[in-house]
């Protein structure tokens, strides 16, 4: 028997012992020089497959792996110093930030309260907290408002699900319109716009700037912030009508623009004409050195122009309620009744009235969308019910037909 071979039966625990010696010796006799070392072995385990239930495979195509993945270093998660600072201002106007900062604001401190995660929630956090605004008897389009300015703060991968939300708002808003009725600004008729511009002294700046304001508003049905955001450039005078370009607006959320013309009024006085009021508007700002920038100014008491550059977020541009209060104002003075409740949106609703009053759709002019569930609803629907009320054909009977009257 050999040295190195163990009679039957027993362990070759010694050899064992002499061999792995001999082994490490030899392993650290190699390592010595580093040089030397030999190439690192690839990875046994099989790269995982990249595929979901949304995975397309071709015949024969082979299954996407971790292997075919991109590799992804800092400079792919990284943007500009300039980008960085075009993100600060993205998506939402300064009024939507404030509001969702204020909204997010509320609704971590009462997750805090509640010994919640606020972010990323769970979908029974957002539950909760949705009935909570309803038990607070808030109105339905703000706790709406709340809901999306909340879930949009999660990221995109982590929002929670809406329709237990959405259900239970959607049986309380039943609820709501029982005993509430949603009270709108009221409607500026012809009748009242008139009124209105007669209390302007042409002979100030401010007279000029809100019966411009008046003329304009009603023929482009503007929405007050698209009023407000209107710049010189954007005004084309014609001698047949102003023609406006809305840059922005609550329908064109991509700003791709849209053009909006308001006829001249020939029949009338040249004090209700757009055309002349916008003219002698522009030249008011000509005398006082505007040439360009917005279109609509705050003045003093003293109709100079006032310094806003530093005093708001807007600069020089108007704010909507400032705009409703050259217009509240202007109703006040014509003695309107109801005159506290009238705003410029009233210039709106007034012109989209009297245009589907007369048979018309004002869709386009007020830069709805097309096929406008609010236009129909609130305008042409209510224009011919109006227009085919039954007592018309029993004062027709009464009194003969409606062309007698």
């Amino acid at each position: 028997m050999s040295e190195h071979q163990c009679p039957a039966g027993e362990t070759p625990m010694a050899t064992a012992v002499e061999t792995a010696e001999d082994v490490e010796v030899l392993e650290a006799e190699l390592v010595e020089d580093h040089d030397l070392l030999p190439a690192p072995l690839p990875p046994t385990t099989t790269p995982r497959p990249l595929l979901d239930r949304h995975t397309i495979l071709h015949p024969g195509e082979a299954v996407p792996t971790e292997a075919d993945a991109p590799t992804y270093t800092r400079r792919d998660f990284e943007v500009s110093p300039a980008t960085a600072e075009r993100l600060k201002n993205k998506a939402a106007p300064a009024n939507t930030n404030r509001n969702y900062s204020s909204q997010r604001r509320n609704f971590a401190e009462w997750c805090e309260a509640m010994g919640r995660v606020a972010r990323p929630c769970t979908t029974a956090t957002y539950v909760e907290w949705v009935a909570g605004l309803i038990a607070r008897e808030m109105a339905p389009n703000t706790i709406r408002t709340y809901m999306s300015g909340v879930r949009t703060w999660m990221p995109e991968d982590q929002r929670p699900g809406t329709t237990e939300a959405r259900g239970m708002l959607a049986e309380y808003r039943k609820e709501w319109g029982k005993r509430n009725r949603v009270r709108k600004a009221p409607a500026i008729t012809e009748p009242m716009l008139r009124a209105m511009v007669d209390t302007c002294d042409l002979r100030t700046p401010a007279g000029l700037r809100d019966r411009c304001a008046l003329l304009v508003g009603r023929g482009a049905l503007n929405r007050r912030i698209e009023l407000a955001d209107l710049d010189i450039a954007d005004v084309e005078v014609e001698d047949t009508g102003v023609d406006l370009w809305i840059a922005y607006s609550k329908t064109d959320q991509e700003g791709k623009g849209e053009s909006t013309f308001i006829p001249a009024d020939l029949t009338g006085p040249p004090l209700y004409d757009p055309v002349s009021a916008v003219r002698d508007w522009l030249s008011c700002l000509h005398r006082m050195g505007i040439h360009d920038g917005p279109l609509m100014r705050a003045l003093t008491s003293k109709s100079r122009l006032q310094n806003r550059v530093a005093a708001t977020t807007r600069g020089d541009y108007v704010t909507g309620d400032a705009l409703n209060d050259w217009i509240r104002h202007r109703a006040y003075l014509a003695r309107l009744p109801g005159w506290h409740l009238i705003t410029s949106h009233g210039l709106r609703r007034g012109g989209a009235q009297e245009i589907a009053d007369a048979g018309g759709d004002p869709t386009h002019q007020g830069r709805w969308k097309p096929g406008s569930a609010t236009v129909k609803r609130e305008y042409l629907d209510r224009a011919q019910s109006r227009a085919q009320n039954p007592w018309h054909k029993v004062q027709a009977a009464r009194y003969g037909t409606r062309e007698n009257l």
